[in-house]
C-alpha cells in the first residue's frame, strides 16, 4: 500500500513500513497532520506487506527457532528482500522496532528527521532473527520498558515522532521547539477560557500583561514539574542559578 503525496514537489522524508498487517495503518494515515503532511508532499508513507517478498510459494516468512524454544521467528530472507528492494540511498535508517531497542526521545526523533528515508521493520512473534540484527539495521528502536504484540504501534509512534520535526509538518515549526522534551525538560502548563471553571481559576500571573514575569512563570512550572514527575531530566540541562535556587527552595517545601 503506497500513500502517494498529491502535491509531491520535493519530499523531506520517505517512510517504508515493512510489516505482516498493512491494514493496521490506514486511519491513522489519513487523520490529522500526517494526512496534511502526506498531501503536501512533505513526507511519504509507504506500507510493505512482509508477505509479499516470501521465497515460497506459501508466503511464509517466519519459523521455529534452532534450540528448542517455544513460538515463532520472523526469517531473515523476506527481510532482506524487503529492506533491499525499498532502500533509496545511504542516508536512510533501518530501524528494527523491538522493546531491546535504545528508547526513543525527541534527541533521537530530531536526528531521524534529517534523514531521507526511514525503514521501519516491524518485528512480531518472538521477534526477529538475529541476523537481520547484526547485518541489516541501523538502528534497534523501543518506545517504552513495555512488550506489544507487534511493532506497527511503535512504528505509528515512530513516524509521528519525527514527522514533528520535518519541516513543513507541523504549522508553526517553533512550537516543535518549546514542547514537552525539547529542551530536556516538561512544558508549562496551559490555559484557556473559562477564566474560572467550578471555582477552578487560572493563575493570575497570566493576566498581568507583564511578559517578563509571565515567562519566569512558565519556567518556573516547567521546572517544578519535571523535577516531580522526572528528575532525571534535569540531569541533562546545565542549569542557572536562579533554576538551582527555584528547584531547592521547591525540594525544600516538599520536604517539609
Amino acid at each position: 500500500m503506497s500513500l502517494i503525496p498529491l502535491k509531491a514537489f520535493w519530499i523531506e522524508m520517505r517512510f517504508d513500513i515493512i510489516t505482516i498487517f498493512p491494514e493496521m495503518f490506514g486511519s491513522f494515515l489519513f487523520c490529522g497532520v500526517i494526512k496534511k503532511a502526506l498531501e503536501k508532499g512533505v513526507i511519504e508513507v509507504n506500507v510493505h506487506n512482509l508477505r509479499d517478498f516470501a521465497e515460497n510459494k506459501h508466503h511464509q516468512v517466519d519459523d521455529r527457532p534452532f534450540g528448542g524454544r517455544p513460538g515463532m521467528v520472523l526469517k531473515p530472507e523476506p527481510i532482506f528482500a524487503a529492506v533491499e528492494a525499498v532502500r533509496r540511498g545511504s542516508r536512510t535508517a533501518v530501524a528494527l522496532l523491538s522493546p531491546q531497542g535504545r528508547r526513543l526521545d525527541s534527541v533521537s526523533a530530531e536526528r531521524f528527521s534529517t534523514l531521507e528515508q526511514m525503514i521501519l521493520i516491524c518485528g512480531r512473534y518472538e521477534g526477529v532473527d538475529e541476523r537481520v540484527v547484526e547485518h541489516l539495521v541501523t538502528d534497534e528502536i523501543s518506545i517504552g520498558d513495555y512488550v506489544l504484540t507487534g511493532g506497527e504501534p511503535a512504528a505509528l509512534v515512530v513516524i509521528d515522532a519525527v514527522s514533528r520535526f520535518v519541516p513543513g509538518v507541523v504549522g508553526k515549526e517553533e512550537s516543535v521547539q518549546t514542547d514537552s522534551f525539547a529542551k530536556d525538560g516538561f512544558g508549562a502548563p496551559q490555559y484557556t477560557r473559562p477564566r474560572n471553571f467550578r471555582g477552578m481559576k487560572v493563575p493570575e500571573v497570566l493576566f498581568s500583561g507583564d511578559h517578563g514575569k509571565i515567562e519566569n512563570w512558565r519556567r518556573s512550572m516547567s521546572k517544578e514539574k519535571t523535577l516531580r514527575v522526572r528528575p532525571d531530566l534535569l540531569e541533562k540541562q546545565s542549569l542557572s542559578s536562579e533554576d538551582k535556587q527555584l528547584l531547592d527552595g521547591y525540594q525544600t517545601a516538599k520536604e517539609e
